[in-house]
């Protein structure tokens, strides 16, 4: 991900929250196979674990405070055994039996990536810099969008007769469902349950599945919102967004104010103003 320093999104917990509100996430691999392609992406929703407990080390260095998050969490999902990615995985794995942990599963030596993309993007027209525009028309179009990437290395968990197997998946089939029709759904009262269906109908399809577990190493963020703009432009693309009377209009309409203002707290930090 190309990070100019103006858009990079540092905040652990920001990125978290960010993942959690837009959990479907694209899982891309990198496997030298004879069989598939080296190069394999699959959209996944996942699950994100962070310790309740986690560790932060905090610096305080010309004014301003850095947290770091020493457990940035772990991603868990599952995919269908007829997946291409999928069995490129397993067959990655027959080749590293000895990596095995003491929970049964396989974990690969190289990382994967996992791109979550916030919820709102739109393409920003000149014609909202009102300011730049009549004044030297040295504007060119952009596109404003917010993005999480999650590196780590994966654990598949896809022997279907082991029990580590099997108890990763229902956990995971439970967890998925619970959060999707709780937070994306809102039914907090009486939502689907996976033992809302027959037991045995639920045995038949987690053997066809695969769990994917990542441990998360890296966690970069990208919010480019037009706060490299002036003030006066941005105003603009607030109005422009807000003309459109849409909801993603209005998503980053709002999105493009609060980025602004804090683009202008931190120049007046950066001066000695505040």
């Amino acid at each position: 991900m190309y990070l100019r320093a103006i858009h990079a999104e540092s905040r652990i917990a920001y990125l978290h929250q960010l993942i959690r509100d837009n959990p479907l996430g694209i899982l891309t691999t990198a496997i030298k196979s004879p069989s598939y392609p080296l190069l394999q992406t699959s959209h996944i929703p996942f699950v994100l674990d962070v310790p309740a407990d986690t560790d932060t080390n905090t610096d305080t260095d010309n004014g301003t405070t850095t947290t770091t998050t020493t457990n940035l969490g772990t991603l868990r999902g599952h995919m269908a055994k007829q997946n291409p990615q999928a069995k490129a995985l397993m067959e990655a794995l027959a080749a590293h039996q000895t990596q095995s942990t003491a929970s049964g599963a396989l974990e690969l030596p190289d990382e994967v990536l996992i791109l979550f993309n916030g919820p709102y993007h739109h393409y920003v027209t000149p014609k909202f810099y009102t300011e730049t525009k009549p004044a030297t028309g040295k504007v060119v179009p952009t596109w404003n969008y917010s993005a999480a990437q999650v590196y780590g290395k994966i654990r598949v968990y896809c022997d279907s007769k082991a029990p580590e197997t099997g108890e990763y998946l229902q956990r995971q089939v439970e967890d998925l469902s619970r959060q999707a029709e709780t937070r994306i759904m809102g039914y907090t009262d009486q939502p689907w349950e996976v033992r809302d269906a027959p037991e045995s109908y639920v045995e038949l399809l987690k053997k066809n599945i695969i769990g994917i577990e990542i441990r998360i190493e890296r966690l970069q963020g990208k919010v480019k919102m037009s706060q490299e703009m002036g003030e006066g432009d941005r105003e603009g693309v607030v109005r422009g967004f807000e003309a459109l009377g849409s909801e993603v209009g209005t998503g980053i309409a709002r999105t493009v104010r609060e980025r602004g203002e804090m683009r202008e707290r931190e120049k007046k930090v950066q001066s000695g103003e505040d």
